[in-house]
This record gives structure tokens, C-alpha cells and sequence, in this order.
């Protein structure tokens, strides 16, 4: 398994990789949205400008599928910034990996500071076995959500988002929820939504995270003599076909999920009973 190039800052642990992979993400979702909405057209608009139009039209129906369109106008941006964002992000990991290889402790740092999971890697093996030649391999190039602390960060910007808009704009009937049918049902109703957030996440990283494991365990395969090689290029070739629609479904469900989050705290008494 590839290490994660860890650094300290401040006393602060950060994965230079997801930094990285992270403003690679921003990059291309703003560069394809400044790029669709350069030259705007109604009599001729081009190819970009028709695909933007779907994914807007696609996300308005997401929207509405889960509240009235008046209520979800205003998380229109909001919705189409996140699905794009998740989904260029699900498949970054899938065209290509970069790995480093270290094998001296001295030489494992980046910009002056140590790469902390390399050097204990390396101690560890030049401890267990003092023999062999010690070997960490790095990981640069991922996708973002297949690390559990970006699709958790995510799903906390949802849930304080969802919650914030429930306190401040439905006070009475969010906090009347939490004692339906029953004041009893508080805990339970406290529990449910703490596993919605964390469900939220944790699903998200773990279709991302299994991807990625697998397109490692294929390109181990690869390096196992000519044989493993023929065999993996069809593999790889139908789990990138494959990968390409969990990462598709995936955005889709995250986004789907937060428009159904943000309604049920936006929900009246008159609503519930409509």
C-alpha cells in the first residue's frame, strides 16, 4: 500500500497529496464552467454550452424531485458546484497514479520538512528487517474523495449547512422533530441525525477508496512478468469503464442525498401532512 506524503506544520499533520489533488479539482471544475459560459449563444451555442444546459436542467430536477422549486431555487449554484466537484474529483485517480520511490530517510523531504510517513515507514523496515534495503512508496496523484477526511469534510459542510438553514429559517419545526411522536424518541432521533452525516461521508469514500484499491491490485498484477500483464490491460481497461459510472452515481447520490437533507429541515407541519 502507498504511503500518503504527510508533513507537520504548526503541529498540524498535512497530506501534501490531497492538498494537491484538491486544487487540481478546483482548477478543472472552474476552467470547464468559465469555459461553457465564455461565449453564450441562444442560436448557436456550442457542444460545452449543450452539456451545461443538461447538467443544469438534471440538477433542477434533483432539486425538485425533493422540495418545491421555489424553496430549492436558491441551492441551484450550490448543488451543480457540488455534483461537478465530486465527480471530477471521483475520477482523477483513474487516467494515471504518480508514485515515488524513497529509500533513505535523509532524502524524504519536500520543501524543508520531513515527509513523517515516509521516515517511520522506512525506519520501521530498516528495524524489522536490518538486511534488506528499506522501500516506502509515495502516492501523489489520487482522487481526493477516496481519503476519508475530505468526503467527511464534505458531508460536515452539508450537515452544519442543512442544520444552520433549519435553526435559523424553520426554528420551531426542526427543533419539534427531534421530540416526534414522542419526547421519548429525542436520543433516537438525535442518533439518526448523527449516522445520516456520518453515513454521508463514509460512503462516498469507501466506493472511491475500493476503486482505487483495485487499480492498485491491477497494476501489481501488471508487473508480475508477461503473463500478469496480458491479463491486466482487460481488466483495466473494463474497471476504468466501470469506475467511470460508480463515480457518475456517486456524485449523484451525495448531491441527492443533500437536497433530501436540506428539505426535511426545511419542512413545514403543513408540508408533512400535504
Amino acid at each position: 500500500m502507498h504511503e500518503a506524503p504527510v508533513i507537520a506544520l504548526a503541529g498540524i499533520r498535512v497530506d501534501l497529496s490531497i492538498v494537491l489533488m484538491l486544487v487540481v479539482t478546483c482548477t478543472i471544475v472552474f476552467v470547464i464552467a468559465k469555459l461553457a459560459t465564455r461565449n453564450l449563444s441562444v442560436e448557436n451555442p456550442g457542444k460545452l454550452q449543450n452539456f451545461m444546459e443538461w447538467v443544469v436542467e438534471f440538477v433542477q430536477n434533483m432539486i425538485s424531485s425533493t422540495m418545491d422549486w421555489k424553496k430549492g431555487k436558491p441551492f441551484l449554484s450550490l448543488a451543480m458546484t457540488m455534483i461537478m466537484f465530486i465527480f471530477v474529483a471521483n475520477l482523477l485517480g483513474l487516467p494515471f497514479g504518480v508514485v515515488t520511490e524513497y529509500h533513505d530517510p535523509a532524502d524524504a523531504k519536500i520543501f524543508g520538512h520531513e515527509i513523517t510517513t515516509v521516515t517511520d515507514k522506512l525506519h520501521e523496515e530498516q528495524a524489522a528487517h536490518p538486511e534488506e534495503t528499506a522501500e516506502a512508496e509515495v502516492a501523489w496523484w489520487k482522487s481526493p474523495t477516496a481519503d476519508v477526511s475530505v468526503t467527511m469534510g464534505l458531508a460536515l459542510l452539508v450537515f452544519l449547512l442543512s442544520h444552520g438553514l433549519g435553526l435559523v429559517k424553520n426554528t420551531k419545526n426542526y427543533l419539534k422533530h427531534y421530540f416526534e411522536p414522542y419526547p421519548i424518541f429525542f436520543p433516537i432521533n438525535l442518533i439518526e441525525t448523527l449516522s445520516k452525516f456520518v453515513t454521508h461521508g463514509i460512503r462516498l469514500f469507501a466506493n472511491i477508496f475500493a476503486g482505487e484499491v483495485l487499480i492498485g491490485t491491477i497494476m501489481t498484477l501488471a508487473k508480475a512478468g508477461v503473463v500478469g500483464m496480458i491479463f491486466s490491460i482487460p481488466l483495466m481497461m473494463a474497471w476504468q469503464g466501470f469506475s467511470l459510472f460508480i463515480g457518475a452515481i456517486q456524485a449523484f447520490v451525495f448531491v441527492i442525498l443533500m437536497m433530501v437533507y436540506i428539505s426535511q429541515t426545511l419542512q413545514t407541519h403543513d408540508e408533512e401532512h400535504h
